[in-house]
């Protein structure tokens, strides 16, 4: 745990001035990392660049010395991109742009050092500084294994980056920042935590002596305390149980606060619990990127049999990297999954998802159920499957996946697709726009009954009928002028066809 860099720039003199500047151009490059653009003076040791630009037109660099992987840098951005994203509904966080106006306008900048903290000196550089040793990206082994040697400080230094920078502290030493009345309540919390000798955070400190004492000289005690709850919120301290140190069963931040996990806050720390939830999201909202090491299957969703699930369950969206025939398995959210270009292997869970394999010649996307229970809607690019039992497999929508594994078989979805687009080519729907009946034409397509379904575009059933010709007649003089969608399945397969109707 470092001191809040921002108190750095004021007490010490640099001789070093910012020199990059805002319009650097990383959209054409992999993953928007580019070579370092400026390497002169103390800007020499940096290899690597990206950024966040603020609407304002600023931006926030990011810049990587030699030994920090690709995956790393992504990662930091990624972090600090997910603090930054709009949380509607909560009361500081639904729109952020203030706050990254603020980090542009202060010239914020990270940089990402070789090595760990105190084994050389950092560059002369107005930055705040993250360590090599201490970014665990997900899949790679320090995550996977939960290795405290390697402890994951990237959410803690790159969250007091944008609260010192963006958001703002009161008191001395300080720069202005965007939301001074969240900030008010950011230091209500911590001065709870600290009452009471210390019963919250952090535990077993003095307020005459120590690295307490340092804190308060410093005024950085609220960014330190804040940096305690949302690490634990989000499941990075639940797994740590440390030989000779009791106090890792029951608490998190190496013993300093008295939380391990999300639903301990909620109960010993409600002051803290109810901030984060008023400017961070519940769920890590953005893509990160699973790192080109892991082979697997990288899971999202908590088991106590793997124990980085305590963090990897609050992701959202995921994407494999590298080239290991490796997979994804989702949570209860509405997941982005997205293969690597090998062969994968995916399972949404629950929730509506998207998945993506991307690649390869035997992607294998997972469903909990057996093949009668779903339909299939078939599309140029890419199929629906829809879980006709309520609250398992939801909705999700595949693209570049070669088979779909059921519980029961596994059908290859070619076969859904050519059976999709003969459906969809005998389909002939008209007139439309229509007024008192439609003509649905079916010509040249086997089957024993057809079942035709009529959807509002909100998905209430407004008509629903079975036949067994292929020339179908249906009264449509009850519809309210509008749009509907027209569905149709035949009973030989679970494909279904969707054509929109508009009554006049």
């Amino acid at each position: 745990m470092k001191k809040a860099y921002i108190l750095l720039l004021i007490l010490i003199s640099f001789s070093c001035k910012a020199q990059l500047q805002d319009n650097y151009n990383i959209s054409t490059a992999t993953n928007g990392v580019i070579a370092m653009p400026y390497t002169t003076g103390a800007y020499s040791t940096f290899v690597k660049y990206t950024k966040i630009q603020a609407p304002n037109g600023k931006a926030i660099h990011i810049m990587a010395q030699n030994l920090i992987t690709e995956a790393q840098i992504v990662r930091a951005r990624n972090i600090l991109q997910f603090y930054l994203t709009n949380v509607p509904g909560s009361q500081h966080g639904t729109d952020k742009t203030a706050v990254i106006n603020k980090m542009g306008i202060n010239e914020a900048m990270l940089m990402l050092l070789n090595g760990s903290d105190g084994d050389t000196n950092p560059p002369n550089i107005n930055a705040q500084p993250l360590y090599q040793n201490e970014m665990a990206v997900e899949g790679h082994l320090w995550y996977t294994a939960n290795d405290y040697n390697h402890r994951d400080a990237a959410y803690e230094e790159i969250l007091h980056f944008m609260h010192d920078m963006g958001i703002g502290v009161d008191g001395t030493n300080t720069n202005p920042g965007a939301l001074p009345a969240y900030q008010t309540e950011i230091r209500a919390a911590q001065d709870n935590a600290d009452n009471n000798t210390f019963a919250i955070w952090p535990i077993g400190s003095s307020t005459t002596s120590g690295w307490y004492y340092e804190l308060a000289q410093e005024n950085s005690l609220s960014q330190e305390y804040l940096a305690s709850v949302v690490d634990s919120y989000y499941g990075l301290w639940e797994a740590w149980n440390e030989v000779g140190e009791p106090s890792s069963a029951t608490t998190g931040m190496w013993g300093l606060y008295i939380a391990k996990s999300r639903t301990e806050i909620q109960t010993e720390d409600p002051m803290g619990y109810a901030v984060v939830g008023k400017y961070f999201s519940p769920m890590i909202n953005i893509n990160m990127d699973i790192d080109p090491s892991f082979t697997g299957i990288f899971n999202m969703t908590r088991n106590d049999t793997q124990k980085y699930t305590y963090k990897s369950q609050y992701l959202q969206h995921t994407s494999l990297t590298g080239t290991n025939a490796s997979g994804l398995k989702g949570n209860d959210s509405d997941n982005n999954l997205n293969g690597n270009g090998s062969n994968n292997t995916i399972e949404g869970v629950k929730g509506n998802d998207r998945i993506d394999c991307k690649g390869g010649t035997a992607d294998k996307v997972i469903f909990t159920g057996n093949y009668v229970d779903y339909t299939f809607t078939v599309n140029a690019d890419h199929y629906i499957v829809t879980d006709g039992i309520a609250n398992r497999d939801g909705i999700d929508t595949v693209y570049n996946c070669e088979v779909l594994k059921f519980a029961d078989q596994e059908v290859n979805a070619n076969i859904l697709a050519t059976e999709g687009f003969e459906l969809a080519n005998a389909f002939k729907m008209f007139p439309n726009p229509a007024t008192n009946e439609i003509t649905i034409q079916l010509n040249n397509l086997e089957f024993s009954s057809i079942k035709v379904t009529v959807y509002d575009l909100i998905g209430r059933k407004v008509r629903k009928s079975n036949h067994t010709k292929n020339t179908i007649t249906i009264n449509t003089r009850s519809l309210s002028k509008g749009v509907y969608l027209v569905r149709v399945k035949r009973d030989t397969n679970s494909t279904i066809v969707t054509k929109r109707l508009i009554i006049k």
